[in-house]
């Protein structure tokens, strides 16, 4: 039993291992951190739902190379950030930056919340008016439609 435990405590810690290849590891352990730092934010073109740390896309390994390439180049974090936007657009970034063009998308939630609100309480106000009661002439009216109607 502990030889299984141990077998699955293994699978899962190394299905949440990074992609990378011990050839793309730097020599420098400040600019390795800036770029594993960098890489995790930054989304696989291929899986779309993974950073470039954790997929094993080719394209992925291109971007992780890349990176690497321009923080030895001294380019600052910045710097990289704006050269894979302009390259890639801002998919390429796994958490959006706020810009003039994504401001409908962050706020888009919060308007059709309050949208939905005042849509419920102004429902909720509108309730038709109480019936008034019959005049003595609608009343003698009513009475001759039902006797006739009883006939």
């Amino acid at each position: 039993m502990t030889r299984f435990l141990v077998a699955i405590l293994l699978m899962f810690s190394l299905s949440t291992a990074y992609a990378m290849l011990p050839d793309e590891v730097l020599d420098n352990p400040a600019l390795e951190q800036r770029a594993r730092d960098l890489s995790s934010g930054l989304r696989c073109m291929v899986c779309q739902n993974q950073s470039i740390d954790d997929s094993d896309a080719p394209l992925a390994r291109d971007l992780r190379l890349l990176v690497r390439e321009r923080l030895t180049a001294g380019d600052s974090d910045n710097e990289v950030i704006d050269f894979l936007v302009a390259r890639y657009g801002e998919f390429v970034l796994l958490r959006p930056r706020m810009h003039w063009q994504t401001v409908a998308l962050w706020a888009l939630p919060a308007i059709l919340l309050v949208c939905g609100a005042l849509f419920l309480f102004t429902r909720n106000r509108t309730r038709p008016e109480p019936e008034k009661p019959l005049s003595g002439e609608e009343e003698q009216a009513l009475n001759q439609l039902l006797d006739e109607n009883r006939r």
